[in-house]
């Protein structure tokens, strides 16, 4: 893992294609085989979980599941369980260059079903199968999913209360008499894990790792706490006590209320925190490598009352710390883990690092304060860090650049020696590839040098995150020789 290499942020639903979303097809091969001409070594994605309400992948339905949404609608057109034809007549898009949540929400599953009702006969067996293999996560998802269908997709928590517990004879009757209901998302699980297992061995084949991402919470609305309630500090009715967020800081005056439900974590470590390390296995099967997001959570996590309005009220609680890590190691070895070490660090988080090992992350747009030398400038980093020029929560460089103040831009124009001619995206990005840090990693966008109007999230709001699309025709191979060149340079090939 330590050696020095390079790579690029790219979602799966970012990906070009003609589905409405990016998808485990042709185009994400394509995107492996751009890499490999770049002499890239990484493809960092974001988590690939079912998106619910806000379509963010960071507040998925299940901590384990795969979303449908990137199933590859060309390989089931190719089994013939669907036909092209059929699939045309919905409408997946209206702008090529967006992901529209809605559209997919209401057609591609439908889509998906129709398929299913062709090919539920001819692989009965295989379903069954790996269903009984994945029991141990699939069962909670398929009845969660299946429930809430019957519920036309509102919160479990306003479903009725005997469908509420998970394990009610209510919850026993539904799944006898809805077999071919739940064996519909059992199909679904089983082409997105078939389809990315393919795509990540073709990518391994052409010297291409991939970077997995893993949130620190869970979504409220989630088989995963629906399941498993007693891991989760709610009340006698499955409320959350309290929820996750980020106290106000220098970003902003209310903070972030993300809404989460926090862990009871002494209840966890009662259970040797089989959960976690349940979780954490099931990532290293689909990764090479996994980002855990929000890592300083693990220290000590921001505690807000459920229903206030914002983070002000936020208070700082211990988290499970070193023994989670220690109990994982136990069971799962040494693991390539990067932690997401961002915001207010605290010397009990510096501590967690040394004690983990794991390298941490430097963001370019954070340096360039004129007036202080940080921590996250080159000439402070080591070599156990991974350097990104910005992550899916930052604007696009360009769109940072725009808002810079004029102090900090010309501090950064100095430092970084920008100028127009390269290009001030590359000139971020060269930063990056020249510096100590043993992996570099750029979004996309920067490498398109695309303003804010590519931006993939924007925290604290609610509307117009997650949809960017790459266009078929960005992949070049000039583009593809100017980083390849970027990289030699620098020694990360």
């Amino acid at each position: 893992m330590k050696k020095r290499a390079s790579g690029i942020l790219l979602h799966i639903s970012s990906l070009p294609g003609d589905y409405g979303i990016g998808d485990l097809g042709k185009e994400a091969y394509n995107f492996v085989d751009f890499l490999a001409k770049a002499k890239q070594t990484y493809w960092q994605v974001l988590p690939l979980g079912v998106t619910g309400f806000g379509d963010s992948p960071y507040q998925c339905f299940s901590a384990f599941a795969g979303n449908p949404y990137f199933i590859d609608l060309n390989d089931l057109i190719q089994l013939g369980y669907l036909t092209e034809s059929r699939v045309r007549e919905f409408e997946l898009s209206r702008d090529p260059d967006r992901v529209d949540y809605e559209l997919l929400y209401k057609n591609k599953i439908q889509i998906l079903r129709m398929a299913y009702e062709v090919a539920k006969t001819d692989i009965w067996d295989e379903l069954e199968l790996f269903y009984n293999k994945n029991r141990h996560w699939l069962r909670d998802f398929l009845l969660f999913m299946s429930i809430k269908t019957e519920y036309s997709g509102i919160s479990w928590l306003k479903w009725g209360k005997h469908y509420k517990d998970s394990s009610s004879d209510a919850v026993s009757d539904f799944e006898r008499l809805n077999k071919d209901e739940i064996y519909f998302w059992v199909f679904t699980q089983y082409f997105f894990f078939n389809q990315w297992k393919r795509l990540k061995h073709y990518a391994n084949k052409r010297g291409i790792y991939i970077i997995g991402d893993l949130s620190m919470y869970v979504s409220e609305d989630s088989s995963d706490v629906w399941a498993n309630p007693h891991l989760f500090n709610l009340d006698e009715f499955y409320c959350p006590i309290a929820v996750a967020g980020v106290p106000p800081d220098v970003c902003s005056c209310e903070g972030q209320l993300w809404g989460n439900p926090v862990y009871d974590w002494d209840v966890m470590e009662k259970q040797g925190y089989g959960w976690w390390i349940q979780r954490i296995k099931m990532s290293f099967e689909l990764y090479d490598v996994l980002r855990i997001d929000h890592f300083r959570g693990f220290e000590a996590y921001c505690e807000i009352k459920y229903g206030a309005r914002d983070a002000t009220c936020g208070v700082w609680v211990k988290g499970p710390g070193i023994k989670l890590f220690n109990r994982i190691k136990e069971e799962l070895g040494d693991l390539n883990i990067i932690a997401e070490d961002l915001g207010f660090i605290t010397e009990e988080v510096e501590q967690l690092m040394e004690e983990t090992g794991f390298p941490g992350m430097k963001v370019l747009q954070y340096a360039f304060d004129s007036e202080a030398d940080s921590c996250y400038l080159p000439h402070n980093y080591n070599k156990n860090c991974v350097v990104y020029t910005g992550t899916h929560d930052n604007s696009t460089i360009l769109g940072f650049i725009k808002e810079m103040p004029p102090k900090d831009f010309n501090f950064a124009k100095e430092y970084l020696k920008l100028n127009k001619e390269e290009g001030f995206n590359w000139g971020f990005i060269r930063g990056a590839w020249g510096s100590v840090a043993y992996l570099a990693i750029a979004p996309m966008q920067d490498f398109l040098g695309l303003d804010d109007s590519a931006r993939m999230n924007k925290p604290s709001s609610v509307n117009g995150n997650w949809i960017w699309r790459m266009n078929k025709s960005d992949l070049t191979d000039e583009l593809a020789e100017k980083i390849r060149e970027l990289t030699y340079i620098y020694r990360r090939c």
